[in-house]
């Protein structure tokens, strides 16, 4: 079993991070200029999560929108990652993290998602789950 205890859970903290992102004006001024259309496929538990950066627009399971690139992670990797923990490029090359579509637009996101990680902490703390923050 995963860190979340189920796909409510996983969505309150890993989309919810995305929420934010997109109603900070700057930040989601940066995130819509990619052009990218990010579809994440989380397992442990199971959530997809689109989020189109253009459009500013975060959405929760399927939707019919067509991904920019698509990445496959477990829950508990999305977690690392937003805790600052995990390397994006060294997690792809070693098979932990997979993506499709050109991975180069995601990689050229890193600096801008870097600038959340204190946000997700908060949301966490804000949310009584300081035992992920050592997670």
């Amino acid at each position: 079993m995963g860190v979340f205890k189920d796909d409510l859970e996983a969505n309150t903290y890993l989309a919810g991070i995305f929420e934010l992102a997109m109603k900070d004006g700057p930040l989601s001024d940066e995130l819509a200029a990619s052009g990218v259309v990010l579809q994440v496929n989380y397992t442990d538990p199971q959530t997809q999560i689109t989020i189109d950066m253009p459009n500013k627009d975060v959405f929760i399971g399927a939707c019919g929108m067509k991904p920019t690139v698509e990445m496959f992670m477990t829950a508990d990797m999305g977690n690392q990652f937003w805790l600052g923990k995990l390397n994006l490029a060294v997690a792809m090359s070693r098979g932990q993290i997979r993506a499709k579509g050109p991975v180069p637009k995601i990689l050229k996101l890193v600096p801008v998602a870097k600038k959340l990680f204190p946000r997700y902490a908060e949301l966490l703390r804000d949310n009584g789950r300081d035992d992920l923050l050592g997670a």
